[in-house]
């Protein structure tokens, strides 16, 4: 049925011993966006219809999606068990219910290893506007995964698009849920043991990368987080190689080990790992965001020391910037 001049309800549920109607807001995505886009409709409809109250119904309603909700004064429930009504004296609200319709194939999309490209640039220039073209020529990607990506973006309400191009305004978000769903054991790691102190080690690499520059390297995880932010302690030394043959470890004098390696060697699952690594002290070394992100989910302090990588580094950096 119509209810305006221009909106059609998706449903229409009446509660006769209230003298009441629901009127329900069906959306695929339970993403900001949707959310917003559907709070505005229904509010035209309670304002004109006080005995009536809007309801946003999603597969699953994201936390951001449901403070739009609930600031808008309209209700939300999801196919995952999640709800929230607040009319007249009826309050009823469950939340903390997990994503039972995960969207799988959209979050490997956007934290594909070429999204992760793009990523990478929004996050370390968040403020920064960017013309699609200019972008993907940064991000080495092409113009359409540009699209893509900005399209989740704007779903999720985290950049904002001006006369100059598109930004990311909310880099915190982005950042928290691409930790989530990022593994370093993305990469291929190779565990060894060596009687060289970390330096000792770093420089070695560092001197066998320059001897065959067809072999890139660069500082992770502990080993960067020592530069980054030197209160870390470096517990083990994690070095990117682009190459980890059995020749490549017998000349840095590594031994593979199944147990009690200090260090570990991560052969990249993309080159993007490599963007705008820094030197520090002569050595290369992966940017804060890359540090930050294999650490996050490491084991044995890892998550402290990509803390402290965010406190140090990251997010003076996007205050600077800002």
């Amino acid at each position: 049925p119509l209810l305006g001049p221009s909106y059609t309800a998706d449903v229409i549920y009446s509660i006769p011993e209230f003298n009441y109607q629901f009127v329900l807001e069906a959306k695929s995505s339970g993403q900001p966006r949707y959310a917003r886009d559907a709070a505005n409709e229904l509010l035209l409809i309670q304002k004109n219809n006080p005995e009536r109250y809007g309801v946003l119904v999603a597969p699953f309603i994201s936390k951001e999606a449901a403070k739009i909700c609930e600031d808008a004064n309209i209700g939300y429930l999801d196919l995952s068990g999640n709800c929230r009504l607040a009319f007249r004296n009826i309050f009823i609200e469950k939340i903390c219910q997990s994503n039972k319709f995960t969207a799988k194939r959209e979050l490997a999309s956007l934290y594909s290893p070429k999204s992760e490209r793009i990523l990478r640039v929004l996050v370390t220039y968040p403020y920064q506007p960017w013309r699609t073209v200019e972008l993907a020529q940064k991000a080495k990607v092409s113009i359409g995964l540009i699209s893509y990506v900005k399209k989740q973006l704007e779903d999720r309400e985290w950049i904002q698009t001006g006369e100059d191009g598109f930004s990311l305004k909310q880099p915190e978000a982005l950042l928290e849920e691409w930790s989530k769903n990022y593994s370093y054991k993305k990469n291929e790691i190779t565990d060894c043991y060596t009687l060289s102190s970390p330096v000792d080690l770093e420089r070695t690499v560092k001197n066998f990368s320059s001897a065959n520059s067809e072999i890139n390297y660069a500082l992770t995880g502990f080993s960067a987080a020592s530069y980054y932010a030197p209160m870390v302690r470096n517990q083990r030394s994690m070095i990117y190689l682009s190459d980890i043959s059995d020749f490549v470890i017998q000349k840095l004098n590594l031994k593979p080990v199944t147990s009690g390696a200090n260090v570990s060697l991560l052969k990249p699952y993309d080159n993007g790992v490599f963007w705008n690594s820094q030197e520090a002290n002569g050595f290369l070394v992966v940017s804060p965001i890359q540090a930050y992100l294999d650490l996050k989910n490491y084991r044995g302090r890892g998550e402290e020391a990509a803390e402290a990588i965010y406190k140090e580094n990251i997010q003076k950096q996007w205050s600077t910037q800002k």
